[in-house]
């Protein structure tokens, strides 16, 4: 039975990515500071953990590393970010104009966003190496490609999406000769709390889209980055 661990797992697209891991019959790890009631709706439903720690607590990662011992992971799935302290869905680009940035929201941003996965993957990399999947997947955003932005704003969220991109595209080279793929995909624009309710995409298409770009990614196109869609976006 393939593995996958899956951060943010509580609501939007994480809980989206248990419910169709677990209905392929995967052993699905949930990562969640405090179990959400739809995922905890999910047990009994398949092969689900629930995980509970603070992702941005660095003694909490190490000792759900060592929990996990020498287990395979055949996909480790970095879904969780933020954009920052407001809300995009709620406020648009007000909350993340020119002219109000703040340190330390800039710090909490990097830190969820580009931190964690880095981390995380620094961790259990010898989980993945293990697996047959050997996957190491981090969310990114169209957001976080230049050549796409054109509306401007979001400063932090779009930097840190950027970095994720470039923290990916290193991570891709170093495990190569491990057999690991790593890989940044963009899941589209969807309806969920961060995305808002404008959102072209429904959470099932988009995840399913994911879950489809993860199982067909080759080290041809390792370190790219990709859409929900399977295309290659324009960094």
């Amino acid at each position: 039975m393939p593995t996958v661990v899956i951060t943010g797992a509580n609501r939007g697209l994480g809980l989206e990515f248990v419910r169709q891991y677990l209905a392929d019959g995967w052993h699905t790890i949930a990562c969640v500071r405090r179990p959400s009631e739809a995922l905890s709706a999910l047990e009994g439903a398949g092969h689900l953990t629930i995980s509970t720690f603070d992702l941005v607590d660095p003694a909490a990662m190490a000792a759900f590393a060592a929990r996990l011992g020498d287990a395979p992971v055949d996909v480790l799935l970095n879904n969780a970010g933020t954009m920052g302290r407001g809300s995009f869905a709620e406020q648009g680009l007000e909350p993340f104009r020119f002219g109000v940035a703040n340190a330390e929201e800039w710090a909490e941003v990097f830190h969820l966003n580009v931190f964690v996965p880095m981390k995380l993957a620094e961790l259990l990399v010898d989980n993945v190496a293990a697996s047959e999947g050997r996957r190491i997947i981090t969310l990114t955003s169209m957001l976080g490609s230049m050549a796409l932005n054109t509306l401007g704003g979001l400063y932090a969220y779009r930097a840190s999406k950027a970095a994720v991109n470039a923290m990916m595209r290193s991570m891709a080279i170093d495990l190569a000769p491990r057999g690991i793929i790593a890989a940044p995909i963009h899941p589209g624009w969807v309806k969920t709390g961060l995305g808002g309710d404008r959102a072209p995409l429904e959470a099932p298409e988009a995840v399913a889209g994911v879950r489809r770009v993860i199982a067909s990614l080759t080290p041809e196109n390792n370190g790219q980055v990709v859409s929900y869609a399977g295309e290659a976006m324009p960094w």
